[in-house]
């Protein structure tokens, strides 16, 4: 599946969950401040987090008025409540729980099971490269401009 992998470090008072593409990490406080003013909103929102247990609970209000992200809901009422819960060594449940009270008639909740990827696997940073050979040719002209500055052009050239 396309961008389905997540790293999540924690670092004391603070969460971070990074996605495999779009760098779009959430840097995540964890020590009990409030939501910033409901006037500044935010691509992501802002969230907050703590714990319950053993499990992590973050709440993000303050999106930005574009519906593009949030299929047509209410950046004004729209809430977020996640809940990531360790339920075996290599499974996390990831809980969400979407509440708009003017968009839906009730919140609604879905459960997904986050597994662990292989060890022997990494998630490498996300480049708009794989089959793009446009790469190849720039470095490849790099290259041999390092190799003989003379190759590098100080004005346009014009064909004859």
């Amino acid at each position: 599946i396309y961008n389905n992998d997540f790293q999540i470090y924690q670092s004391p008072g603070y969460v971070v969950i990074a996605p495999e593409m779009i760098h779009s990490a959430r840097i995540i406080p964890l020590d009990g401040r409030p939501h910033i003013g409901p006037t500044l909103k935010q691509w992501l929102g802002d969230t907050r987090g703590h714990f319950e247990g053993n499990t992590l609970v973050l709440e993000t209000t303050n999106f930005r008025n574009d519906d593009t992200v949030y299929q047509g809901a209410n950046p004004e009422t729209y809430k977020i409540t996640e809940r990531f819960t360790r339920v075996a060594d290599d499974t996390v449940n990831y809980e969400f729980t979407i509440d708009d009270p003017t968009t839906w008639t009730k919140p609604w909740t879905a459960v997904i099971p986050w597994t662990k990827i292989d060890p022997k696997e990494q998630m490498y940073e996300y480049m708009c490269h794989e089959d793009n050979f446009d790469i190849v040719h720039l470095l490849t002209g790099a290259r041999a401009r390092e190799k003989n500055p003379s190759l590098n052009l100080t004005k346009p050239q014009t064909q004859r």
